[in-house]
């Protein structure tokens, strides 16, 4: 089969897999997909309304709704993603009678589907913010960007690993959720590398995530706030935790009763 006939086929697949898994969690009637991107939305505004009454309106020279954004919002993205495919398998064994539905499908389509309900949500409270005069256009819509999919692509990483991994041991599912709220002080969400000491900064940057969450902070503020952030270095973690990711699940179908 020719790479773009491939490539169809499997696009294919996952969207119809998009439409049933949002079909299975929402229903036929009423908003639909657009809950996925609500429930992201009403948090981050919650925080910013919340925030904004127990801290100053800007510190560091940065305004609390646009820091609670590019922040939050990064968090939701990593335990999202992480949340979703931590049952995604258990949930659709049944596809797997299929012969052409994969373990990979399933995944596939909810990553993308968070990935799809959080940027729509992201894009409404910049909007929101950029209305009230709280944050200025982005300063470079490709750093943003490119930081917002890397983001994505190192959580769907670690995802996979530690879903591949629950189906083998199931001690694994007991402590994800320890380990999401682990990520809370360690993914840069809450914290600039700019505001840490030089060796709390230099351990931080050990860590993917925050170099993530620094090239989306760095596409919306620009060089007026000090971000530290390698590209490579991020790149080459996420394309090695998918490797990894990839190929734990991929032979997880022998721990599933599928025939």
């Amino acid at each position: 089969m020719k790479p773009f006939e491939l490539l169809r086929k499997n696009s294919r697949i996952i969207g119809a897999m998009m439409m049933r898994e949002i079909v299975t969690r929402y229903g036929r009637e009423g908003l639909g997909f657009f809950w996925l991107a609500a429930e992201p939305l009403l948090f981050c505004l919650f925080v910013i309304v919340l925030w904004s009454f127990m801290r100053a309106n800007n510190e560091h020279g940065i305004g609390l709704g646009p820091f609670v954004m590019t922040g939050y919002m990064s968090m939701l993205i990593i335990r999202h993603v992480l949340s979703s495919c931590m049952a995604a398998v258990q949930a659709n064994v049944g596809l797997l009678y299929h012969r052409q539905v994969s373990i990979i499908h399933i995944y596939a389509s909810r990553i993308v589907l968070e990935f799809l309900g959080n940027s729509i949500a992201f894009l409404i409270v910049y909007i929101i913010l950029l209305m009230l005069s709280q944050v200025q256009l982005p300063s470079d819509v490709i750093l943003l960007i490119g930081g917002w999919t890397l983001l994505l692509v190192q959580s769907a990483g670690v995802s996979l690993i530690l879903s591949g991994m629950a189906m083998r041991y199931d001690f694994i599912d007991r402590i994800v959720p320890v380990l999401q709220y682990g990520l809370i002080p360690i993914s840069g969400a809450f914290v600039m590398a700019a505001w840490l000491p030089q060796e709390f900064r230099d351990i931080l940057l050990r860590i993917p995530f925050p170099h993530a969450v620094e090239m989306i902070r760095a596409g919306v503020f620009g060089e007026f706030v000090k971000t530290y952030y390698d590209v490579n270095y991020a790149v080459l973690w996420a394309i090695g935790l998918n490797i990894l990711g990839l190929l734990l699940v991929s032979r997880a179908r022998h721990y599933l009763d599928v025939e």
